[in-house]
């Protein structure tokens, strides 16, 4: 099974995820992604700086498998904002 590397990005900054973990393919790795993101800001709250990050999921070839939005974690959580078309 393939490894992936959860690296936030905010702004300019790069905080990289040493480890990674080995999942089955790249929809479990942005469930993780999704619930790493919705733990922080229910831990550290949702500033301005940090629902301007991103994570990046990446293989164990640095390629960006998926990235990911802290604002879009926020829209699709329970109890979010519900858009109306």
């Amino acid at each position: 099974m393939p490894r992936y590397y959860f690296n936030t990005r905010i702004g300019d900054e790069l905080i990289s995820d040493p480890d990674g973990e080995v999942l089955r393919d790249p929809d479990r790795a942005w469930e993780m992604a999704r619930a790493m993101i919705r733990e922080l800001l229910k831990t550290d709250g949702a500033d301005g700086a940090l629902l301007s990050a991103t994570i990046e999921v990446t293989d164990d070839d640095g390629e960006i498998v998926l990235e990911f939005p802290f604002a879009e974690a926020v829209l699709d959580a329970p109890g979010g904002p519900i858009t109306r078309h």
